[in-house]
This record gives structure tokens, sequence and C-alpha cells, in this order.
């Protein structure tokens, strides 16, 4: 017999969250995750997917998927330290450091195990973090791990994390200090303040982290957000995926050669988890190469994402702040939200709902994800829902 208690538990909080509009319905995709997805028959317009640039599609990572597994086999077969390390895991890692201009690189299985591992390897109980409150909750999680103080500051308010720092300094308490942002924020699409906050970083002597996972392969020419303020030399850490813009799957922490160093000698996934299959090394290299020669499908991603923001803000809708592709559309109301998006799902548009605890409670959204594979006709065709369902909701 299982346990009384965990039935009651899970049962009486499934059915709470049912009743508040929190419970996500996992859908199954019939085919590939493209601009046009496949679920239970129905063809639906696809604006969910971090696909940002069409490549998790595209047919040269394909290629060098098959090439990679038939020549190397399915899977790694053991961790990185042991024999898990190929020749294709090193020329990623060389090739990812050119893309970002830095030093050294080191890959890990995922975005989420790189703030688990680059984190906690560094810091700990002795020191702090002072941590933007809108950060992923991969950085959470990392930061808790750690041991490390947590001191939060009001999200991209650079008069609070001067002020949170400077008490961190003059405390005398800790004998190390990390700022950590995310350089792309995915469920507003804002940027960082990352001139502001390296200038009081520098002010401070505290260590600098930027999760680039939203800003890799969109800003910066592809590079990312550091990239694109210029700022390569003067970032300890930059984390970046693998699996959002890239196309594939992984994560990857970009910096100094003695700071990769050390994470390959202390950090848990990379020590204890079975390194990435030669498929996605080689698929993720294939993506690269086309990140560093070929700027069209960025320029394609920009396009589309400002057609769609512009076409929902002259419909009224509340797009929040976005200063990039992401595109969300603020709903409010938990249930309110959900039901928009069931509605949006009738008419073709697959856009899902996202609540708390991903956003605060009472903003809940629709977070569009317009990608460089969609056609200005698939995008026009969304508008005219979104204008549809929002009458009929009188949401607009």
């Amino acid at each position: 017999m299982s346990s009384q208690a965990l039935d009651q538990f899970l049962s009486s909080n499934i059915e709470d969250l049912k009743t508040k509009g929190l419970y996500n319905v996992i859908d199954t995709l019939q085919g590939a995750n493209g601009p046009v997805i496949r679920i239970d028959g129905k063809s639906l317009i696809n604006l969910s997917s971090n696909n940002y640039l069409g490549l998790a599609t595209d047919h040269r990572l394909i290629d060098a998927s098959v090439k990679a597994s038939q020549t190397y086999g399915a899977g790694a077969g053991a961790v990185r330290t042991i024999n898990g390390t190929m020749d294709l895991h090193i020329e990623l890692e060389e090739k990812l450091a050119r893309f970002k201009k830095t030093e050294a690189v080191i890959v890990y299985q995922s975005g989420f195990n790189c703030n688990m591992a680059a984190i906690s390897a560094v810091m700990d109980q002795h020191d702090a973090i002072l941590s933007d409150e809108l950060n992923h909750a991969s950085i959470i999680d990392g930061c808790r791990l750690s041991r490390a103080k947590v001191i939060r500051f009001k999200h991209s308010d650079m008069n609070d994390l001067r002020q949170q720092a400077k008490e961190a300094k003059e405390s005398g308490q800790y004998h190390k200090i990390m700022v950590i942002t995310d350089g792309v924020f995915s469920m507003d699409g804002d940027i960082a303040k990352l001139p502001e906050i390296v200038k009081i970083a520098e002010e401070f002597d505290l260590i600098t982290y930027v999760d680039d996972a939203h800003g890799s392969g969109v800003l910066g020419a592809g590079a990312g957000t550091v990239k694109h303020f210029g700022l390569s030399d003067r970032i300890d850490f930059q984390i970046g995926t693998l699996s959002k813009a890239i196309g594939v799957v992984g994560g990857y922490v970009a910096g100094k050669k003695q700071l990769i160093e050390w994470l390959k000698l202390r950090s848990r996934p990379f020590l204890f988890s079975t390194s990435l299959p030669p498929a996605a090394i080689a698929a993720c290299s294939a993506s690269v190469d086309i990140l560093m020669n070929d700027k069209e499908l960025i320029e394609k991603l920009w396009e589309n994402g400002n057609d769609l923001k512009n076409g929902l803000s002259r419909l009224g809708y509340d797009v929040g702040q976005s200063e990039t592709p992401i595109t969300p559309c603020i709903i409010g109301d938990e249930v309110t939200t959900q039901q928009f998006s069931k509605r949006l799902y009738e008419e073709g548009v697959y856009a899902k709902a996202i609540v708390f605890p991903t956003v605060p409670k009472g903003t809940g959204r629709i977070r569009n994800m317009p990608t460089a594979a969609h056609t200005k006709e698939m995008l026009d065709q969304v508008i005219s829902v979104y204008e549809k369902v929002g009458k009929e909701m009188k949401l607009i």
C-alpha cells in the first residue's frame, strides 16, 4: 500500500492548484517543435518555443548529429573526468570560447546544471550573493546549494543594488560577495543594466555573474548580452544555454582559464553526471558555426519580434517593457489567463499561460516567443486571433 499521508498531500494540493488556475497541462507534440506544431491531430502556430532561430529543426544540425552518432556512438559512456570527454567536447568548448571572446568554456548537461554547478563551486557559507529578485529558478537553487547568504535586490534597481553592496562590503562579514543577474529576463523580455552593475561591482570588488540563457543567440550579434554592452573582459561568469537559440540541449560557463579549471575540479554536475552525447555536442557545434558566420537568422528573429509586439500593442494589450523579441501579453488573473490560452488554442494559436510560481501572483500572462522561422502570414494570423479572442473575452 502507498502512504496515506502522501496520497492526501498530493490529492488536496493538486485539486487546490486546479481551483486557483495554477494547474499546468503538459501537451504532447506529434512531430518537430517548429513554427507550426501538431497536438492531438491539430495544427497550431507555435509561440511557446525557445527555439529562437529555428535551428532545432535545421538540416545542418540534424546531419551533424547523425554523423556523430554513427562515428562516436549514441552515448558518451562516462562522466567527463573519467573517459567521457571526447574530442567533440573539447572542440565545442574551444569554439564557444572564441564565440564568447573569453579564455575558456566548460560545457554542462543543461543550463540549469550550470547554475547549480558554478555558484556552489565558488561560493560558500562565508560569502554573500546579491541576486536580482526576478532571477531564474536555477539561480535561486544554485544560491541555496552554495549556502551563501542571499541578499535580494529590487529588480534592475541600481540604487538598491548599490546600497545592498555597500552594506554587505562594509559589514566585514563575508569573504567574497557575488552579484548575479539574468542577462535577459525571460518572463518580461527586459535586459539587465549590465554597465551599471559592472560599475557597482568594480567599486565594491564584487564577483560578476550573468546568466545569459535568453540573450545568447539574440543580442550582441548572437554572442549575448555581455557582448552587446562590450563587457566581455569585465564579467567573471557568463552562463549560456545550448537549448534555446542554439537549438539543441546543454549549457556552458565562459570565463577565465583558471575559473574553468576550478569548475572542472570542483563542480558536482561535471564530476558526477555523464557528459552530453556525441549527437548533441556535434549539433551544438554546427549551430555555433552558423551563429558565427550568418546573422540573417538573428535579423529575422528581431523583425518578427517587433512585428508581433507592435501588432499586439495596437490592439491594446499590455506587452510590458520588453526590449527583446520576447513578447509577454499580461492578463493578470490566473484563471482568466488560462481561459485565454485555451481559446487561443481553439483558434489555432499555441501560446501557453504563464502563472505563479513562474511569475508573481496576479501577473498571469501569455509569453509569446516569435522565432526566425515564423512567416509574416503566420504572425498576421496570430494577431487576428488575438483580436477575435480578446474582444470576445472583453480584454481589449
